[in-house]
């Protein structure tokens, strides 16, 4: 992945993740954009008792989509590629935030608080009506 769209990237404040129901449908959600990016590495928080993790814990083909919208221009980046539902202790320290209690009320040790982890294996980046596919 290049710098230009890692750059994009981190400049969005929404992340829409896809996930694939039991019936095999896409299903997609906002979501305020990844806790942490390392690498092809994007870390997300979230509700382990959610429908999403019910849906990656069966199928974890997914996809994570940032898009702008400015007077003349759109941008878009589709990222394609697996997601895990992390419970470890060391990983949801690592993107923990003190105003988290407000959707964990038992705080960082919260069994209903879990991190999504994405890897991103390819994508697809969308300007100035062009198009461009890329492998990472």
């Amino acid at each position: 992945m290049d710098q230009k769209i890692m750059t994009f990237i981190k400049k969005q404040q929404v992340a829409f993740i896809c996930s694939v129901d039991e019936e095999g449908f896409p299903n997609v959600k906002a979501m305020l954009r990844p806790r942490k990016i390392d690498g092809q590495h994007f870390y997300f928080s979230t509700n382990t008792s959610s429908m999403r993790v019910k849906q990656y814990l069966n199928n974890p083909n997914a996809c994570v989509y940032f898009c702008h919208k400015g007077l003349i221009r759109y941008t878009g980046v589709m990222l394609k590629g697996r997601m895990e539902v992390l419970t470890d202790q060391k990983t949801k320290d690592m993107i923990w935030r003190k105003g988290d209690t407000m959707f964990y009320k038992g705080g960082v040790t919260d069994p209903d608080y879990c991190v999504l982890k994405f890897t991103a294996e390819s994508g697809r980046y969308y300007c100035d009506l062009k198009t461009e596919n890329f492998s990472i």
